[in-house]
């Protein structure tokens, strides 16, 4: 049975093992850097397919000590990859080394790419072509305490990408680290939420995803997997049996999800995005300072834009953190790029979480306001 590895960012892999214990995979363990499972070879295209906060889904072709480059270049010589990739197919390497002999992980990726490509001119007598930015086949290789972990990525495009943002804002926020923010914050699926700085709307379309049990997968055309020379006609009706399965599955459930910027420009953005990712939002053009707590208590969650004027913007900064402390009873979180925010709130978070959107560090900053 094989043994898959769904990859995480940093400080989500808690998400991630819950989120995928309720969605039903086996021997789901929580390990920095994300999580294993095991399962048929259709629980990684599952996984695939319905994964909101993994990075890509990797299976584990073999494990092997190493110490030198001739050990490690005959460790992935006994690993069949002439299954799954052919002579005419494109092949990209890459490599994590850490605490080995083998220190350069260039190298190590080296090494693993002419023992891959040498197996197929064995048996084909012609060599793959290398493309690093969209081959057939992706392998990964993790090389730690002289011990190399060999990976085939199902993915393709790494699973953050939806399909359903053209556009954006400026430091756009990753879907798959949307959806991690969204358990974290403990939103319950029922309760209406409300993300007052929309931004690209992504917060307020994973949310409505979510809600809908609508797989995040289902938009995607094409994943590494399919590409693979093992991937045959019967794998194919197997996979479109599973899509339709999990289109069937779809509650359409609908909390009340609005999502507000007070930029008219940006908030069309997030119109337009909703409209191709198939959810239902109610759009407001109001800024946070204007944000009421009459009604049932909601959960809020919110990226602020990361730019200068708000981060040193003491004022707004100030009416934002009163605004925010009269919603009473209410569950608020701010994936905060400045600590300016923390100290303009002024109450002490239940919760506070290290994160990285892209290349920008950030805090998960979790409310429980009484």
């Amino acid at each position: 049975m094989p043994e898959f590895y769904a990859s995480a960012i940093q400080n989500t892999e808690s998400a991630l093992c819950d989120e995928l214990r309720e969605l039903g995979f086996r021997s789901v363990r929580l390990n920095r850097g994300g999580i294993p499972f095991r399962g048929e070879w259709s629980e990684g295209w599952r996984a695939c397919l319905e994964s909101r906060i993994a990075q890509r889904i990797l299976v584990v072709m073999g494990r092997n000590p190493v110490s030198d480059a001739d050990q490690l270049y005959e460790a992935a010589r006994e690993i069949p990859w002439t299954d799954y990739l052919t002579s005419q197919q494109t092949l990209s390497v890459n490599c994590v080394a850490v605490g080995s002999a083998l220190r350069h992980s260039g190298f190590v990726a080296l090494r693993v790419k002419d023992a891959i490509v040498d197996q197929v001119r064995d048996l084909e007598g012609e060599r793959p072509s290398i493309d690093r930015e969209d081959p057939d086949v992706r392998v990964f290789v993790y090389l730690a305490n002289n011990k190399a972990t060999f990976y085939l990525d199902m993915s393709g495009q790494p699973l953050h990408l939806r399909g359903y943002r053209e556009k954006s804002g400026d430091a756009p926020l990753r879907e798959n680290l949307a959806a991690a923010i969204l358990r974290m914050s403990g939103w319950d699926q029922k309760t209406p939420l409300i993300d007052p700085m929309c931004g690209s709307g992504t917060l307020a379309i994973e949310a409505a995803q979510w809600a809908a049990r609508l797989a995040p997968g289902l938009s995607r055309d094409r994943f590494g997997f399919e590409r693979w020379n093992n991937f045959d006609e019967e794998m194919m009706q197997s996979l479109r049996q599973l899509r339709g399965e999990l289109r069937a599955a779809a509650t359409g459930q609908k909390p009340s999800i609005v999502a507000r910027d007070n930029d008219g420009e940006v908030l069309d953005i997030a119109k337009a995005n909703s409209r191709i990712a198939g959810v239902q939002l109610s759009f407001k053009n109001q800024s946070i300072l204007d944000l009421q707590s009459d009604g049932p208590a909601r959960t809020l969650v919110t990226n602020p834009p990361y730019g200068k004027r708000l981060s040193s913007d003491d004022e707004f900064l100030g009416k934002m953190g009163a605004v925010i402390r009269r919603l009473h009873g209410w569950r608020v979180a701010i994936l905060s790029g400045s600590s300016n925010i923390e100290r303009a709130i002024k109450i002490p978070p239940i919760n506070s979480i290290p994160l990285v959107n892209g290349d920008l560090d950030c805090q998960l900053l979790i409310y429980q306001i009484d």
